[in-house]
C-alpha cells in the first residue's frame, strides 16, 4: 500500500531511524561491477525499512536508498548519474528522490547539503545519514579495490 505523503514525512523526519553493526560492501548479486548492501532500519514507530546501497567504481556512482517495505523505495541519494523527472527536466548527478503521492519516487531534484563525491562512499554515506536523521552504530568499511580481469 503506498504511503500517504503524511507518512513519508513522519518517516523521514523520525529521528530514532537506526542501523546497528557494520557496514560491509558485497560483490553485487548480478555480478556487476558494483558493490552493494542492504541493512534493516531499526524505529521506534515500527516502520517497516531498510536501507540499500550500491556503488560502482568504475563510473563512479553511489546511491543509498530508504525503502519501505511495503511501499518500496521511498527515498534516495544518487551520486554520478543524471535523472529525468516525469516532466521531463534534468537534474544533475548528484540528487535525491524524495517520496510523494503523486510521483512515488520518480521524481528527483539537487540538493545543497550532499558535497562528497561519487567515488567517496564514505563521505557520501555519513553526509546521507546526517539529512536522512539515520543513526549507524557501527562502520562503513571502504569498499574493496577493483580486481581486473586476468588474460591468460
Amino acid at each position: 500500500m503506498p504511503l500517504s505523503d503524511a507518512e513519508f514525512d513522519a518517516i523521514l523526519t523520525d529521528c530514532t531511524k537506526l542501523i546497528e553493526g557494520d557496514i560491509v560492501w558485497q560483490e553485487d548479486e548480478d555480478h556487476s561491477p558494483s558493490l552493494e548492501f542492504k541493512k534493516e532500519i531499526i524505529t521506534a514507530g515500527g516502520w517497516p525499512l531498510f536501507l540499500k546501497g550500491t556503488f560502482n567504481p568504475l563510473v563512479p556512482a553511489i546511491t543509498f536508498a530508504l525503502i519501505s517495505k511495503t511501499s518500496g523505495r521511498i527515498y534516495a541519494l544518487d551520486l554520478g548519474k543524471g535523472h529525468k523527472n516525469p516532466d521531463g527536466r534534468r537534474v544533475g548527478d548528484t540528487h535525491k528522490h524524495r517520496w510523494s503521492e503523486e510521483f512515488k519516487d520518480k521524481q528527483a531534484y539537487e540538493p545543497e547539503d550532499i558535497t562528497a563525491a561519487p567515488d567517496n562512499p564514505i563521505q557520501a554515506w555519513q553526509q546521507f545519514c546526517q539529512e536522512a536523521t539515520i543513526q549507524h552504530n557501527g562502520r562503513m568499511h571502504p569498499p574493496p579495490p577493483i580486481q581486473g580481469d586476468l588474460f591468460l
